[in-house]
C-alpha cells in the first residue's frame, strides 16, 4: 500500500505542471514536464567549488528527468482503472493528511493536559497487569575514578556517609571522576548499571547489585565507589514513580480520543447550525 500510494503522489507530483513565469530559466525538459532553475534549493551547495556545484545540478537534472520519464512510462502503460484506483488513493491521502493535521492542532490547542496524582494512582492500580516489570530495577550511586587521586579517602568517606553537604562536594569534583551516577533516589534497569560498571559485568559480580551494601571494586580503569540501596527483579510490580511517564502518556491519549470525538462533533453540529451542513430527503 506504501508503495502505491507513493506511486500515486509520483503521478500527481509528475503530471503538475503549473504555468510559469516566462522569464525563468528553463533548465530541462520531458515531454510536456519543464525543469526551471527555480526549483533547485542552491543552499546545500554552499560551500562548494564550481565544478562541484555544477554536478550536483546535472545530477538533480537527472533524476529529475528519470522521475519524469517513468512517470510518462507509467501512465502510458499502465491502465485507466488502475491509474483512477492511484488518483482515489492520492486524493484519500491528501483528505487523510489534511484533517489528522487540522485535528492534530485542534487538540494540541485544547487538550488539558494537568494530570492529578489521583488520576494516576487510579490508572495504575486499574492497569496492574500492564506494569510487570520485564526486566531488573536498582537504585544505586556509584563513582568511578583514579584510585591515585590525592583526595581518594575524602571522597570515600562523603560517598559513603552521602548526607546533603556531600551530595554537593561530591557534584562539584565530578569532573575528577572517570564516570559516576550519584541520584540514587532512581529507579534504573540493573544492565544499565552493569554497563556503566564494568567489574560488574564479571560473572558473580553481578550478583552483588541484588545485596544492599556498599562496595569497591577496581580494575584497570581505576576504582568504583558503589552504594546499592533497592533491588527489584523482573517478574514484580513496577513501582509507580518508574512508571509514571507511561501512566502519563495513557491519560494523555485517552483525553485525545475523547476530545477528537468530541471536536468532529462540534464541527458538524455548529455546520448545521450555520446551514453549512444539510443532508436532503
Amino acid at each position: 500500500m506504501k508503495y502505491i500510494i507513493g506511486l500515486s503522489c509520483l503521478f500527481f507530483l509528475g503530471c503538475h505542471n503549473p504555468k510559469r513565469n516566462s522569464e525563468e530559466i528553463l533548465l530541462a525538459r520531458v515531454n510536456d514536464a519543464f525543469f526551471y532553475k527555480s526549483d533547485i534549493d542552491f543552499r546545500f551547495m554552499e560551500g562548494l567549488s564550481k565544478e562541484d556545484s555544477l554536478f550536483q545540478v546535472q545530477t538533480l537534472i537527472n533524476n529529475w528527468a528519470t522521475k519524469q520519464l517513468l512517470i510518462d512510462g507509467a501512465v502510458l502503460n499502465l491502465g485507466q482503472e488502475t491509474q483512477q484506483e492511484f488518483e482515489q488513493l492520492v486524493q484519500q491521502y491528501k483528505s487523510d493528511l489534511y484533517t489528522s493535521s487540522y485535528l492534530e492542532a485542534l487538540v494540541k490547542k485544547n487538550i488539558d493536559t494537568k494530570i492529578s496524582e489521583l488520576e494516576l494512582k487510579t490508572i495504575y492500580d486499574q492497569n496492574r497487569e500492564l506494569f510487570i516489570l520485564k526486566e531488573d530495577l536498582v537504585k544505586l550511586r556509584y563513582i568511578n575514578v583514579n584510585a591515585s587521586v590525592s583526595n581518594i579517602k575524602e571522597v570515600t568517606k562523603r560517598f559513603k556517609r552521602f548526607n546533603n553537604e556531600d551530595k554537593i562536594i561530591l557534584d562539584s569534583i565530578s569532573l575528577e571522576y572517570t564516570s559516576y551516577f550519584l541520584n540514587d533516589s532512581t529507579w534504573i534497569k540493573s544492565d544499565l548499571a552493569i554497563s556503566k560498571i564494568k567489574p560488574l559485568q564479571l560473572g558473580f559480580n553481578r550478583l552483588l547489585l541484588k545485596k544492599p551494601n556498599f562496595v569497591q571494586l577496581k580494575d584497570s580503569l581505576g576504582l568504583y565507589l558503589m552504594r546499592i540501596n533497592t533491588y527489584l527483579e523482573r517478574g514484580n510490580l513496577a513501582p509507580l514513580e518508574y512508571v509514571l511517564p507511561t501512566l502519563k502518556q495513557i491519560v494523555i491519549n485517552k483525553r485525545k480520543l475523547k476530545l477528537i470525538k468530541q471536536l468532529k462533533s462540534d464541527i458538524v453540529n455548529d455546520a448545521i447550525k450555520n446551514k453549512k451542513f444539510e443532508i436532503y430527503n
